[in-house]
């Protein structure tokens, strides 16, 4: 909880830490974490391949990293930091500072569009799912500042940190980029409420079909 931010706060130094109820305990979870490790340790070798077809893509289009890096917000509000595939232009958000994601976001770029709309910026976080400091489904991960502002606005926004985030997730698979906060608190709400293997296993075949479909990216 002491990596640094753009804005040189950390996680912890925001009251939405303060507001959290107990930790969530379920007999599900050292199970969970358990196929995390098994099944993102196997995705990551045929996801290795379409991240480098990616890797080049984005090259090829804007100048710039090919990877971004950002400070977010996980379990019980420990911040970390996570990777992806970079959907935007470089410095997108140098003058506008971080902005929440809109319909047909003008700062993502044509093959960000594409990667958005299957997800494959999202592969990369495979990783963090095999560090620990996510998992393959749970609550979408947000940066500090949003989860600060959204918990001062939106009451019970930070509950959502009771679970790990996930790389796929009951918001994620029921919305899109731009759903409103509160919309997305209620998903992850539901996610918790209902938190189990055979919820687990429902978004996963949710998830495919968002792949496939491409419903609710921007």
């Amino acid at each position: 909880m002491k990596n640094q931010i753009s804005h040189t706060e950390t996680a912890d130094e925001h009251d939405f830490v303060t507001k959290l109820d107990q930790p969530f305990h379920h007999i599900y979870l050292p199970f969970k974490r358990l196929f995390d490790l098994i099944f993102a340790t196997l995705l990551m070798i045929p996801a290795s391949i379409i991240i480098l077809i990616f890797m080049i893509l984005v090259k090829l289009e804007t100048p710039g990293k090919c990877f971004y890096s950002q400070e977010r917000v996980g379990l019980m509000g420990q911040s970390f930091k996570v990777t992806k595939l970079r959907s935007m232009y470089s410095d997108a958000e140098k003058k506008s500072g971080a902005m929440w994601a809109k319909k047909e976001d003008p700062r993502v770029t044509r093959i960000g569009h594409f990667m958005r709309k299957i997800r494959v910026d999202e592969l990369p976080q495979l990783w963090s799912v095999v560090k620990g400091d996510m998992s393959l489904i749970g609550p979408r991960p947000e940066r500090p500042i949003f989860t600060q502002q959204f918990s001062e606005d939106i009451e019970g926004f930070e509950q959502r940190l009771l679970v790990k985030p996930g790389l796929s997730g009951y918001a994620q698979v029921h919305g899109g980029y731009d759903d409103t906060p509160a919309q997305k608190l209620s998903n992850d709400m539901y996610y918790i409420e209902h938190f189990g293997v055979l919820t687990d296993i429902g978004i996963f075949f949710e998830t495919i079909r968002v792949v496939v479909t491409g419903d609710g990216a921007r």
